[in-house]
């Protein structure tokens, strides 16, 4: 067992289970063991691979769309370019690489990062230094500094800490991680008590008359996100773009997963030595949005978006200037349109202050 194993056998052998929130919280966000707070887990010999780590062509595409939204929002000097979770600064240096193209913007932009790990810090520092822009850090949404913004997720809702619940007897209740009681020193999944009232009204509308048997998941920070969002765009103008993983319409069923060295290991074996996600439920955050008083764009698949931004265009040039790395470019474009591969079940979503044009990427979805 991991250290943060060792420590949560304790704590629940003393103080009883914890939900599933808390134990990816824990795994997670622990400030000296945490899987985010001790390594790089970002690149081909690492844990994950990225969109970003994937192909410099995304993240031009996020930078054009960035240009769009800076326009939108009447090109004000200065904007604050924020992204939470930048994983190694790959997607905002291609970003600003490509944002150069309009006048005016770099001179402009403040860059903050949101980012708890400071092992990634350190990474992301020596990846934007040659991009020569001003760069920050911020340790939540809320410490962005104010002023007009351009806020960026790619694969941030995935990782933070769901809620599941389990319906039993008619009744949803919570699923907690306690003792295996057959072997008290190994973690296991358990339920736990009835959801109250208003905890069972995060349960998204469709899902709540499920079969006994079901387990839904509850993601309250989506909605803490979404109300940082709404708070900011109240006092400035602003947009958001969400990337990642998950249904356009909810659904029942376990997506939590550990990816460990790229392979799916076992989520309760040895917490905070792998990244812990589960799906983004696309429909409900929109709804969330929408009740928080933001205009939404979307979701679209990935597929869709980099198609409508772009993509095969600007493959195209990449190829003509180098026809020696054909193989390799028509293998990026595939991995991030492929239907099998992350085109479809990535998505993106647009939140913006109330009233700003039509976002790019979005045309069929207004």
């Amino acid at each position: 067992m991991s250290a943060i194993g060792d420590r949560l056998l304790e704590r629940i052998g003393r103080e009883g289970p914890v939900s599933v929130a808390a134990f990816m919280a824990e795994a997670l966000f622990d400030p000296r063991d945490g899987f985010y707070a001790t390594k790089n887990p970002i690149g081909a010999g690492e844990d994950f691979i990225t969109a970003p780590v994937i192909s410099q062509m995304f993240g031009e595409l996020i930078g054009l769309w960035c240009v769009q939204a800076w326009m939108d929002l009447g090109q004000p000097r200065p904007f604050r370019l924020a992204e939470l979770g930048p994983g190694t600064g790959a997607m905002m240096a291609d970003a600003l690489r490509a944002a150069r193209a309009a006048p005016g913007l770099i001179d402009a932009v403040d860059v903050t990062l949101v980012e708890a790990s400071a092992a990634l810090k350190m990474v992301q520092g020596r990846t934007l230094t040659p991009a020569g822009v001003m760069t920050g850090w911020a340790d939540r949404i809320e410490s962005v500094p104010a002023g007009p913004a351009v806020i960026l997720g790619n694969e941030f809702l995935d990782c933070l800490p769901v809620r599941q619940a389990v319906k039993s007897g008619g009744a949803w209740r919570e699923r907690m991680v306690g003792l295996d009681p057959e072997d008290p020193a190994r973690l296991a999944f358990g339920t736990g008590p009835v959801l109250s009232p208003e905890d069972a009204a995060l349960i998204a509308p469709a899902l709540r008359d499920a079969a006994d048997g079901s387990l839904a998941e509850i993601r309250p920070g989506d909605r803490q996100v979404v109300d940082a969002l709404a708070a900011r765009f109240t006092q400035h103008p602003g947009r958001a773009l969400f990337i990642d993983y998950g249904p356009a319409e909810p659904e029942t069923g376990d997506t939590l997963q550990a990816l460990k060295a790229h392979e799916k290991v076992d989520v309760l074996s040895e917490p905070g030595t792998a990244d812990l996600t589960a799906r983004v439920d696309f429909a409900s955050l929109a709804a969330a949005a929408r009740e928080a008083g933001l205009d939404v764009h979307g979701p679209v698949t990935q597929a869709q978006f980099l198609s409508q931004m772009g993509i095969e265009v600007r493959a195209a040039a990449l190829l003509r200037a180098n026809p020696d790395r054909k193989q390799e470019i028509a293998r990026q474009l595939w991995r991030l349109t492929d239907g099998e591969q992350m085109g479809s079940l990535f998505k993106v979503i647009a939140l913006s202050s109330p009233g700003l044009p039509a976002p790019p990427g979005f045309d069929a979805h207004g």
